[in-house]
């Protein structure tokens, strides 16, 4: 185990969680925002349609992601409904109402060591929302912090484990494999995902809050190295050791 340059993380249940967490929330939100509803699709309906069709697309997506502006496009051009905002500001009018969001346990006085320290961070997600949408969010509950840059599955298609975005993080950042720990919640996304570029993983389980889908790890015998956490003063505590 070498002392990282630089520290990668996963977004959800890592840095950030949705405490009271509501897609049904989020679409009475965005619901106040249409400008034409020629069908008089009511609210209802509306939840249920965006429900049920985000469902059938997440069964056909496989390991590739589709942007949320090509899915909110699919749920209202069925409904024939128009908005009165731009789909940037839909996908942060939907995403405030799903959960304002905050920061997992220790993870400023974390971030704030590593500022000390002078360990370059960066972010890589599995997630349908924009980069620029994550950004912002990170910058909104994490005001003291900025990220080298914040990479989404949306925007580049694989979604990890797949190494193409682990590689481009590396291009972005400057920096061969061995220089880079990467942090995530999921044993096979970030885990298996980040040693198979050859970065050192950090798997962290924290049991301090309630997520709304947990992440069930089932960690098979592995030859390889990464350390395992539950808190982010453990990881600290490491990397003063280094």
């Amino acid at each position: 185990m070498k002392k990282p340059e630089m520290i990668i993380f996963d977004y959800g249940h890592t840095l950030l969680y949705e405490p009271n967490h509501s897609t049904s929330a989020g679409n009475a939100a965005i619901y106040q925002y249409i400008a034409k509803n020629p069908n008089n699709v009511s609210l209802d309906e509306f939840d249920r349609t965006c429900t049920e069709t985000f469902a059938q697309i997440r069964t056909m997506r496989g390991g590739l992601e589709i942007h949320e502006f090509a899915v909110l496009k699919t749920f209202y051009e069925l409904m024939g409904i128009e908005l009165s905002v731009s789909l940037p500001e839909a996908e942060r009018i939907i995403w405030e109402g799903i959960s304002i969001g905050a920061a997992m346990p220790q993870v400023k006085e974390m971030l704030a060591f590593l500022r000390e320290k002078g360990i370059r961070t960066g972010v890589i997600s599995n997630i349908c929302f924009s980069g620029n949408a994550m950004k912002e969010r990170l910058k909104r509950i994490l005001p003291e912090h900025d990220f080298e840059f914040v990479l989404t599955s949306s925007e580049y298609a694989f979604k990890k484990p797949h190494p193409a975005m682990f590689r481009i993080a590396l291009q972005k950042a400057g920096l061969t494999a061995e220089k880079v720990w990467y942090c995530g919640d999921d044993f096979e996304a970030d885990v298996m995902g980040s040693h198979g570029v050859g970065m050192f993983p950090v798997l962290y389980e924290c049991r301090e809050v309630e997520l709304f889908n947990p992440v069930v790890n089932e960690r098979p015998e592995c030859e390889f190295e990464y350390l395992h956490i539950h808190e982010w003063k453990e990881m600290m505590d490491v990397l003063r050791g280094l």
